[in-house]
């Protein structure tokens, strides 16, 4: 998955909102809680996704090749995908799609009415 293609299936999900930070990544958030982040770490680095997951897909994706924990935020159960050969594009989508819900089960009631999700 390209970072266009990251960037245009992340769009699609509701109430969502996309800042360029940290040395120009792009991170999506729901209710300025970040789900997942796409981005180039040091010089000539490829692109790497990561996103936030349940407890036990955390364990599982961390076994697997070419997807580490994410650097600064393993402690809160994120991954971070090292290699295109990690995930096909369906697989990606779907832990973005458990990402976001997972940061959007965190936010209070009135902040998720607020947002309509």
């Amino acid at each position: 998955m390209t970072r266009d293609e990251f960037d245009d299936y992340c769009r699609t999900l509701p109430a969502v909102s996309n800042v360029i930070q940290w040395g120009n990544a792009s991170v999506w958030k729901i209710g300025g809680k970040i789900f997942a982040i796409c981005s180039h770490w040091g010089e000539g680095e490829a692109q790497k996704i990561s996103f936030k997951c349940r407890d036990l897909s955390y364990r599982i994706l961390c076994d697997q090749d070419h997807i580490v924990p994410a650097p600064y935020l393993a402690r809160a159960k994120w991954v971070q995908l090292t290699s295109p050969e990690a995930m096909n594009d369906t697989d990606i989508k779907a832990y973005i799609n458990e990402a976001y819900a997972v940061i959007a089960a965190k936010l209070t009631r009135a902040a998720r009415k607020d947002l309509g999700i």
